[in-house]
């Protein structure tokens, strides 16, 4: 595989992860000399390897004295059993001054704000004595219906520094999709938004909230947030305005509430169209502790640097970030669209501000690709050390493009994990090179493995279900109302005993890294040989002509067939010539299997709200079946356009 990157001796010398090796090696009197040595002694070593992580972090908190108990079940094994802390104390703790700068915040060109983190406590300690006297406390949750504003974070710190658990939506879901989720873990509070701006318009959430808050009955006080705080906003029935909180609770020292480890801190919701979104519930110290290994330690992130990910609060990259407030960082938020006015937006705040820690999606980087943007010749982007890509597997077209279009010295960090886990198993090492189409390695602490259909460890260049098969510190506590863990053992320990399966299809590498071909449920079968979807999208999406494409398999004559639809570019058609071009593409790239039987253009692929492409819910509705939450789509409508196509029913 061809090497993109290569750390300088400098940075592997001044490197978090350098810190952390040497930390380990003294404590243990060992001489592990790089991190593949650190990575296999933290799945050999789970129990030392948590302890470390907790101590050089400086967890604030008490970690109790044992570490782990039932260390080989899964699920359970407890961390540190004995442990009380508190996120938000964690949060709020990491060596910041009052007047150093918390957070930036742009909400598209619209408007522009910054705070220290003097202020920002000021406006916690607000609105955690207004939950204080709505007796929020150890068993409630607090739910969101925000975008990703300064109010939503501070909401959040405020929640969880009373140890109640938090939960939030960004407010484009559809009013089912918020029931769906809200309805099941019945919110005391909510918390909610008067209207954003996406695309240069603004749009009212009011409307949407008149038919969302008489179905969650729970709900014993709503707080209304205008998105523009100097703009004055009139309530919504009974809520109480965010701003009259500001003004009646003078600011004092925040009291924090240390919790068990295990005590649930966010609940998450998986984004399936296949019914009601599952209720994740993850626990406070499992969560911070996966955090801070993967912002300071993985990501190296240091004190006051500018970190950004672009991220709504319906998706866990938002909890991922915010988390990185413990080491110190300045928070760089953003709403809207990274596309408005223009697709220059992120990369003029990323000069602006001189965000160091760049992180987006797969897709944003293909779309600047293909709409052949330049950022290395129109923006500085001096500052940034990385660029993170997540939501989906980053084809190697995409790599070259970051190193030749957006950044030449830049440590590109392709990860993947999930809500599940609420972090990643797949991340970036910073003393280590970038390979081209390669995610860089398994997260230390995992004991990542890749299993054959007959449940063997796969060979390198060999491809597998991802599997973890030892116990990790930010397993989720268990599904919400799951009461004896059946669902919660069906969705991850069912298929291997005692084996956490993620649902990835994948492939280990010679460099001790992964490339990922997709989600295994949405794996091809043509034959009965399994083809990862990804490895067509990375043929496809080398061609000019073709905007983006979705890959199914249609059940046909007592087999399954391939059938790829592509949405194009403006001036192109899918004539019999471009159809030979994808398939020789495909064929030549690939293999002869890889080539689909059927090749149909459409106008518009269906998403997930967090903008993943949704292949199970395309598959379904041309195999005719029903697809069961719609909901979890950001444009449904676009399931229309696969219904009863002539092509299909052809052969």
């Amino acid at each position: 595989m061809t090497i993109l990157w290569t750390p300088s001796s400098e940075t592997i010398a001044n490197s978090n992860m350098t810190a952390f090796l040497n930390f380990v090696n003294q404590r243990h009197k060992l001489s592990l000399a790089d991190d593949v040595a650190l990575y296999n002694w933290s799945v050999n070593q789970v129990e030392d390897f948590w302890n470390a992580v907790w101590d050089h972090c400086d967890v604030v908190g008490d970690k109790g004295k044992t570490i782990l108990e039932n260390p080989t079940a899964m699920p359970g094994a407890k961390f540190f059993p004995d442990a009380k802390l508190n996120y938000a104390e964690n949060l709020l703790n990491g060596g910041q001054k009052e007047n150093d700068t918390a957070l930036h915040f742009w909400g598209e060109d619209k408007l522009k704000r910054q705070m220290t983190y003097g202020e920002m406590k000021s406006q916690i300690s607000a609105v955690q004595q207004f939950l204080i006297e709505q007796n929020i406390g150890l068993d409630d949750r607090v739910a969101a219906f925000m975008p990703n504003i300064p109010e939503t974070l501070i909401a959040m710190l405020a929640t969880t520094s009373l140890g109640a658990a938090w939960s939030s939506a960004s407010p484009d879901f559809g009013v089912q999709g918020i029931l769906d989720r809200f309805g099941q873990i019945e919110p005391k509070i909510l918390i909610a938004i008067e209207g954003y701006y996406y695309n240069g318009k603004w749009v009212d959430c009011r409307a949407k909230l008149a038919e969302i808050i008489p179905e969650l009955p729970s709900v014993e006080k709503i707080i209304f947030v205008s998105y523009d705080p100097q703009k004055n906003i009139e309530t919504i029935g009974n809520a109480v305005l965010y701003s009259n909180i500001l003004k009646q609770y003078p600011a004092k020292e925040i009291s924090f509430t240390r919790v068990a480890f295990n005590h649930p801190l966010f609940i998450m919701f998986s984004s399936g169209t296949t019914g009601k979104p599952k209720c994740i519930v993850h626990g406070t110290g499992g969560t911070l502790l996966q955090h801070l290994k993967e912002n300071i330690i993985h990501s190296d992130m240091k004190p006051k640097d500018r970190v950004f990910f672009f991220t709504t609060c319906g998706w866990m990259m938002w909890n991922w970030l915010v988390s990185s407030l413990a080491g110190g960082v300045t928070l760089c938020l953003y709403d809207g669209s990274p596309f408005a006015p223009d697709g220059n937006i992120l990369f003029d705040y990323a000069d602006a501000v001189g965000i160091t820690f760049f992180g987006t999606s797969a897709k944003f980087i293909d779309t600047l690709h293909k709409q052949n943007y330049n950022p290395m010749g129109t923006h500085s982007l001096a500052d940034i050390r990385t660029i993170a890509s997540t939501g989906s597997v980053l084809v190697p077209e995409s790599f070259d493009y970051v190193y030749k279009h957006i950044k030449k010295d830049v440590h590109l960090e392709s990860v993947s994990g999930g809500t599940d886990i609420l972090g990643c198993f797949l991340i970036g090492y910073v003393n280590r090179p970038v390979y081209r189409g390669e995610l860089q390695g398994a997260g230390l602490g995992f004991a990542l493995d890749a299993f054959t259909e007959d449940g063997k460890p796969a060979a390198i260049g060999e491809k597998g279900e991802l599997v973890c098969t030892k116990p990790f510190a930010s397993m989720p506590v268990g599904f919400w109302a799951d009461e004896d863990g059946q669902k919660y053992h069906n969705a991850y320990f069912a298929r291997y005993e005692n084996i956490w399966h993620h649902g990835d299809f994948v492939e280990k590498t010679p460099s001790h890294g992964f490339i990922v071909y997709g989600r295994s449920d949405a794996t091809l079968n043509p034959g009965g040989v399994r083809i990862g979807t990804a490895e067509i999208y990375r043929q496809v999406e080398k061609l000019p002509e073709i905007t983006e494409s979705i890959v199914v398999g249609q059940k046909w004559e007592d087999d399954e067939r391939v059938v790829l639809f592509v949405t194009l570019q403006k001036d192109a058609e899918l004539t019999e010539e471009l159809i030979g071009k994808i398939k020789k593409t495909i064929k030549d790239g690939a293999s002869p299997r890889h080539v689909p039987a059927k090749i149909i253009p459409v106008k518009d692929i269906p998403r997930t709200k967090n903008n993943k492409i949704s292949e199970i819910a395309v598959r379904d509705t041309i195999n005719g079946k029903s697809v069961a939450n719609t909901e979890a789509l950001a444009n449904p409508e676009a399931l229309a356009l696969y219904l009863d196509l002539p092509e299909l029913s052809q052969a």
